[in-house]
Order: C-alpha cells, then structure tokens, then sequence
C-alpha cells in the first residue's frame, strides 16, 4: 500500500508539475508535497479513489484540514473548486493586480480561498515578488559591462528566468465590470 501511495503521489505531482493543486506554489518554493483528501470523508475509505487524492503544500493542506462546507453553506454555493474537474484560475478564481491578493467571484471560489489560505502572507508576497520579476523580464534592457562575457550574461538572465517560472504562475486579473 505504501508503495502503491508513493506512485501516486509521484504521478499526481508529474500531473500537476510538482505544484499545489490549490496554490499553484512549486514544491521547491513551498517544499514536499503532501497528499490531500479533497472530500475528506473518503480518507477513511480502504481503496483511495484516485480522482480524491491532489498533491497540495502543508500549508493549503493544513488550512483545509478536514474542513467540508456544511448544509448552509453548500445552499449558499460554498464549496471546494476541484482543480480536476473543473477550471478555477482564470475563472473563477482571479488576481488583483495591485494587491495580488486572490478575489472569488463566485460564492464557491470566495469560500475556496478563505478556507485554503490563498491569501496568506506568504502566498501574496510570492505573487507580488512574481510581477515584480516578470515586469523586470519582459520591460528592461539588458545591458552587459565591458569585460562581461555576453554569454555569461545571458546564462543570468536565464537562470533568474527559470528562478521565477517555478514561482506561483501568473493569473489573471479580475473582469472588469
């Protein structure tokens, strides 16, 4: 069983490209990933269904926790958005591009980040820290001193490229109204 686990968790991480299934936060940001129960009475069940199971940070895993919304807020429309089955970035999901916090617009997506912590401290720095790098990327010329090697140069600036790629991935901002 443990190995059948440890398969798993390698396949889901390939499938997710060793992100957070509710962060999008790289493994080699957040660091291990842990195995979720996206409907955690499942957990309990003797066969793990696939389709429950998403690699997520110890961070979004622990503020999940055990938590389902209950009977007033499922008639309310709070709920989990299951990155597998349906799209949340982009969305639902969106980036305020100011604050780079998180907004919902919908009631499920607005309860998803509260319960997740998708706007932790944290998680806003890296996005913020994210737009900062992609504007100095995609906005300023590079320019090499005499006596740089332009190949030197141009191997930092692919690897501060490559650094900031395994940050959260950019999202879109919000529609406007």
């Amino acid at each position: 069983m443990e190995s059948l686990l440890t398969e798993y968790v390698q396949f889901q991480e390939a499938a997710f490209s060793a992100r957070c299934a509710y962060s999008m936060q790289h493994q080699s940001r957040s660091g291990l990933l842990e195995v979720d129960h996206f409907y955690p009475r499942k957990k309990k069940d003797l066969i793990q269904n696939h389709d429950n199971l998403f690699p997520a940070s110890r961070h979004c895993n622990g503020k999940k926790g055990d938590t389902w919304p209950n009977r007033g807020e499922s008639t309310a429309g709070c709920r989990f958005l299951n990155p597998c089955k349906e799209m949340d970035y982009g969305e639902q999901i969106f980036e305020d591009p100011h604050t780079h916090e998180l907004v919902g617009v919908t009631p499920a997506a607005k309860w998803h980040i509260r319960v997740c912590g998708l706007n932790a401290d944290h998680l806003v720095q890296e996005r913020l820290r994210r737009a900062k790098h992609w504007k100095t990327i995609r906005n300023r010329a590079i320019v090499v001193r005499r006596g740089i090697p332009h190949q030197a140069a141009q191997e930092l600036v692919t690897n501060f490229q490559e650094e900031v790629e395994l940050m959260i991935p950019e999202i879109s901002p919000p529609p406007q109204s």
